[in-house]
């Protein structure tokens, strides 16, 4: 009989977006020592998942075990533009260190860190090798911001011939759905709708639902659950994003989502393209001035 796993809820909390919940529960007896690592791991990943960079910092000291340093990497990266070159400096020294190099947590930070870097091809040096369903998850996301949905349904069947019930193979495969696009919009739509119906609603499961809900034409069902999404965290990002764009199509007002969005992720995507689009437009003005 197998083991039973004691991080099951604390994994499946991290994944669905319910860090506070991960942090909260993460107090767990008898664990062995290589759990009690992922424990802390999961717990410091939700603490920068919710934006607590410096706490991370400050907790991991330099005795801790590879896949600690490697997340408190990680916060390092995210808390400061300054910090990101000798991040990436020392990412690197480690990855190529015989010793720990192959350590599957610092794999996947070095994943989420060149994906942020939009370095894809470098990501994916220290992701595709696989190992657990975290690396494989993140293929997925990799080679769908590729624009790879072959490759990225590739590593799903892999997942899907692991565990096709595990959190992650179904998230995978509604990211997969949302990508590919007509029909597969429903079906994603059942995904999230089983997650909201299984565990605690979050701002991660309701934007899957209101961006499913954008892609059948659904906006005022996608407003609302948006607004849901904003009453949870006035900060996220992607819930910031989603109003934006879900307002424009519903003809209402989407500046103020967007100077939140500019003020709290200056970095993200919809930011940088509302910049250049407004880069472009005072170009064209001052040519027919």
């Amino acid at each position: 009989m197998a083991a039973p796993d004691h991080l099951f809820s604390l994994r499946n909390n991290f994944y669905l977006g319910a860090y506070q919940a991960a942090i909260n529960n993460s107090d767990l007896p008898n664990l062995s020592p290589d759990d009690a690592v992922e424990r802390d791991c999961l717990v410091y990943r939700s603490y920068i998942a919710l934006g607590s960079y410096q706490l991370v910092i400050n907790e991991i000291d330099n005795s801790a075990a590879t896949p600690l340093q490697a997340v408190k990497l990680l916060a390092l990266y995210l808390s400061s533009p300054a910090n990101k070159e000798s991040t990436i400096s020392s990412l690197k020294e480690w990855l190529a260190d015989s010793a720990i190099g192959n350590n599957a947590i610092l794999r996947l930070i070095a994943g989420t860190i060149f994906m942020h870097e939009e370095d894809y091809n470098e990501a994916l040096k220290h992701t595709n090798a696989g190992g657990t369903m975290e690396l494989h998850a993140l293929n997925v996301q990799i080679f769908l911001k590729m624009h790879r949905s072959d490759y990225a349904e590739k590593q799903l069947r892999y997942m899907q011939q692991i565990d096709e019930d595990h959190t992650l193979t179904q998230l995978a495969n509604a990211w997969l759905n949302l990508a590919v696009g007509g029909s597969k919009i429903q079906e994603a739509y059942l995904i999230f709708q089983d997650f909201s119906e299984k565990y605690p609603m979050t701002s991660l499961i309701l934007n899957g639902k209101a961006v499913c809900c954008m892609h059948m034409g659904n906006f005022d069902e996608a407003e609302t659950l948006l607004l849901e999404a904003l009453n949870k965290d006035a900060k996220d990002p992607e819930t910031l994003a989603d109003l934006v764009v879900c307002s424009l199509h519903l003809g209402k007002p989407s500046s103020r989502y967007l100077s939140q969005l500019k003020l709290s992720h200056p970095d993200h995507m919809l930011v940088k393209r509302a910049s250049s689009a407004e880069e472009n437009f005072e170009r064209a003005v001052q040519s027919v001035a």
